[in-house]
C-alpha cells in the first residue's frame, strides 16, 4: 500500500501556540508533559477525556490549569452518592411573581466541565451526563438547552476497589475519546513539585495563551486533517481483529474507530502535519482504546490488562509504504 499526501491549508501558528500551551500547564503539572499532550489532542477533535488513577496524582490539577490556560468558562461537578441529575444539569424554578418556570442552568452550561469522582455518583446521576456528552445539549422537564461551544467533559475516576465506587457503563465509557493516567512522579519530580508548592501555587499565576474560539477553530480544522485510504483500512482491520479476540468479551465500535481516526487527526495538526501517518496511530492507539476493551473473564483471572491487548493487536498492522520522495504535503 501506498501513502498519499495531498497539499491541504494549515495553520502554520497553531502547533507553536499548542506548543506554549504545553508548556504553560507545565508549569503547574511536572513531568507530565506525554499527557498533557494527549489531552489537547482529545481536546482538539472535541473528544471528552476519562482521567484514572490514584487520588492526588494532580487529576484534578490538570483540569483546572488547562481551563485556565484556554481562558474557557469552567464548571466543576463534584460527584457523591447522594448526587441528582438536576445537579448536574440544572433545574426549572417556579417564580411566584410572574407565574412562570425558569430554567437555573447547572454547571454542566460550561466550556470546560471537570466531573470530580465520577464513579462516586450512582448510575442514574451518570447517566445525565450522556446526552450532554454525545449530542453538546441537556434536556430539563421536557425543555431542550444547547450547550456552550466549544463544550468538553474531562472526568476523573477513582479505581475501582476504592470504597464507594460504581464502574462505569461501557456505553458512556465508549463516550470518553480517551482514558489518560497520570501516574506517581519520579523522587526528582516530586522533589520540584514540593518547590514550586512552597510559595504561592503556580495556577495562581496561569494567565490565559489562547481563547475558547481559538481552540473551536482548530477543532474546525483538524477534521480537515487528510487520511489516506490505506490508514482507514488499518483502524478498520484493527476493530475487526478485536471484535474476534480471543481476550475481549467486548470489541472497539464503530464509535471507537471513529474517535481513533479523529485523535490521529489531532496528533498530526499538532506535529504541523496536514496528513495522517501511521505513527500517529500507533501513538494514540492505547489512550484511545483500552478503556473501551472488555476482556474476557479468562483473560482477567490470567492477569491481561487491555493495553496489552491493544499492543498485541498493534503488531499484527501491516505498515503502509512512506510517501516517495517529493510527494506533495
Amino acid at each position: 500500500m501506498k501513502l498519499s499526501t495531498p497539499s491541504i491549508q494549515h495553520q502554520d501558528f497553531a502547533p507553536e501556540l499548542l506548543e506554549r500551551v504545553i508548556a504553560r500547564v507545565g508549569t503547574v503539572m511536572v513531568g507530565k508533559e506525554a499527557q498533557i499532550r494527549l489531552a489537547l489532542m482529545s481536546m482538539l477533535c472535541g473528544g471528552h477525556i476519562l482521567l484514572e488513577d490514584m487520588p492526588g496524582v494532580g487529576k484534578t490539577m490538570l483540569v483546572r490549569t488547562l481551563a485556565a490556560c484556554l481562558g474557557a468558562s469552567f464548571g466543576r461537578i463534584q460527584f457523591t452518592y447522594d448526587l441528582m441529575p438536576a445537579d448536574v444539569t440544572g433545574t426549572s424554578v417556579y417564580r411566584q411573581h410572574s407565574g412562570i418556570f425558569e430554567f437555573r442552568p447547572g454547571p454542566m452550561m460550561s466550556n470546560l466541565v471537570l466531573a470530580d469522582e465520577l464513579n462516586r455518583a450512582s448510575p442514574r446521576t451518570q447517566s445525565a451526563l450522556l446526552e450532554a456528552m454525545e449530542e453538546r445539549r441537556i434536556t430539563v422537564d421536557g425543555s431542550t438547552y444547547p450547550l456552550p461551544r466549544p463544550f468538553l467533559l474531562l472526568a476523573t475516576q477513582n479505581p475501582l476497589q476504592f470504597e464507594g465506587t460504581y464502574r462505569l457503563p461501557e456505553a458512556q465509557l465508549d463516550r470518553f475519546l480517551m482514558r489518560i493516567q497520570l501516574g506517581y512522579p519520579e523522587p526528582d519530580q516530586e522533589m520540584e513539585l514540593l518547590s514550586r508548592m512552597q510559595g504561592v501555587h503556580p495556577l495562581e499565576r496561569i494567565k490565559p495563551v489562547m481563547l475558547a474560539e481559538e481552540m473551536e477553530k482548530m477543532q474546525r480544522e483538524v477534521k480537515g486533517i487528510f487520511v489516506d485510504d490505506s490508514i482507514k483500512l488499518m483502524l478498520v482491520q484493527t476493530a475487526d481483529a478485536s471484535r474476534r479476540h480471543s481476550k475481549l468479551q467486548l470489541g472497539m465500535s464503530p464509535r471507537g474507530t471513529l474517535a481513533w481516526m479523529q485523535a490521529s487527526q489531532a496528533a498530526a495538526y499538532m506535529a504541523g502535519r496536514s496528513y495522517v501517518i501511521p505513527d500517529d496511530i500507533k501513538h494514540t492507539a492505547v489512550p484511545v482504546l483500552a478503556h473501551r476493551l472488555l476482556l474476557s473473564h479468562e483473560a482477567v483471572l490470567g492477569g491481561v490488562q487491555s493495553e496489552d491487548v491493544v499492543l498485541e493487536l498493534l503488531s499484527r498492522l501491516v505498515m503502509p509504504m512512506a510517501p516517495r520522495k517529493g510527494a506533495r504535503i
